[in-house]
């Protein structure tokens, strides 16, 4: 330090070369209240610092791995909703030497694609009649009837089982109704069971549809439908019905009409006891007439069969069912697009239904 003529003391300036900037206005004082009054507080503050970015770091690692664990959990429910529907209960009780009623469900119109198409009532059948714990296989029908190929697939796999399975018995038992083709389904059963007030019969094919020609006219629009084959427009509903068409549909659901009364009589024989002209004319009885005319061969639940027939109470429910993603995309749109193409085919081109 040099002394100034007034007295006071100059400190020296620090060099720091040419072109090294002089530190802002403070920067000493800055320096001076991080160190503090001794020399260890340096290096608190630093700590400090590092303790800090440490438990920032620790937080970010703990909600990585809670969003990690959250996601897992989140898959692994999926995954058990894709799946679970698939596993029939029975195969968890096998090695048990509890004896149970096995049951399939047969529920709604009889269509590909629907809970009660063939695939799943087949599906159910098959695990039902190979679980070797089950007593018997109820087959629940509640259904107004649907397609005559589905229906026809479930019934001969139906007589394919009891063949295979000689010593298990299958059962039907209609809930509310079982009308058409639910009633070609029970057909092919050992026995059928109804309710009194059960809804029975409808042995019958019907194809139906609309014909806007006269409302055309009326309103002066033209048809112009152009086809490569002379039937190709067949029950095409904006042009007039043509009588050798008519007849052909006719024969065609005189044949199918034929087939659904031989599956009935084959499978009922001499328990018919109506008039053939009465019980194959599409007519619907109650339960306790079907059991008359020997539609069905007496009245009973469900539960009963189990109790009372089959000597086993427990019911463990074989139904094959659509996973919980796949109900949801067909509720909220995937259905949407396809019921109204399925509607539209229907009505023009007439599919002929066993309901």
């Amino acid at each position: 330090m040099e002394e100034q003529p007034n007295g006071s003391v100059e400190t020296p300036r620090t060099s720091r070369g040419p072109g090294v900037p002089s530190p802002p206005p403070g920067a000493d004082e800055l320096s001076a209240g991080r160190a503090g009054s001794g020399p260890g507080d340096a290096h608190t503050w630093e700590r400090q610092v590092l303790e800090k970015l440490a438990t920032e770091t620790l937080r970010e690692q703990r909600r990585t791995r809670r969003w990690g664990i959250f996601f897992k959990f989140a898959f692994l429910a999926y995954l058990t909703a894709l799946v679970v529907p698939y596993l029939h209960l029975g195969t968890w009780l096998e090695g048990t030497t509890e004896r149970y009623t096995a049951m399939v469900k047969l529920d709604g119109v009889i269509a590909a694609g629907k809970p009660a198409s063939a695939d799943h009532v087949v599906a159910g059948l098959r695990s039902a009649f190979a679980d070797e714990a089950s007593a018997g296989i109820i087959l629940r029908i509640n259904s107004p009837g649907g397609s005559p190929v589905q229906a026809g697939q479930i019934h001969d796999e139906i007589l394919r089982l009891r063949k295979k399975y000689p010593d298990k018995r299958l059962y039907a038992v209609i809930a509310d109704i079982c009308a058409s083709g639910g009633y070609y389904v029970a057909a092919a059963a050992e026995k059928i069971y109804a309710d009194k007030g059960s809804i029975v019969g409808s042995i019958g094919v019907l194809m139906n549809g609309f014909g806007f020609v006269g409302l055309m006219d009326k309103l002066g629009i033209e048809r112009r439908l152009l086809t490569a084959g002379k039937h190709k427009g067949l029950l095409d509903p904006f042009s007039p019905a043509k009588p050798e068409e008519r007849a052909h549909l006719q024969r065609m659901l005189d044949s199918i009409h034929r087939q659904f009364i031989e599956v009935v009589e084959r499978g009922r024989g001499k328990r018919l006891k109506g008039e053939e002209s009465e019980l194959f004319s599409g007519y619907v009885w109650t339960g306790a007439r079907s059991l008359e005319l020997g539609l069905v061969d007496a009245l009973g639940s469900t539960g009963q069969v189990a109790r009372e027939i089959f000597d086993a109470e427990k019911i463990v429910d074989y139904t094959v069912r659509d996973s919980v993603a796949k109900r949801v995309l067909d509720r909220f749109g995937a259905s949407i697009g396809r019921g109204i193409v399925g509607t539209l085919q229907e009505r023009e081109l007439g599919n002929p239904r066993l309901d």
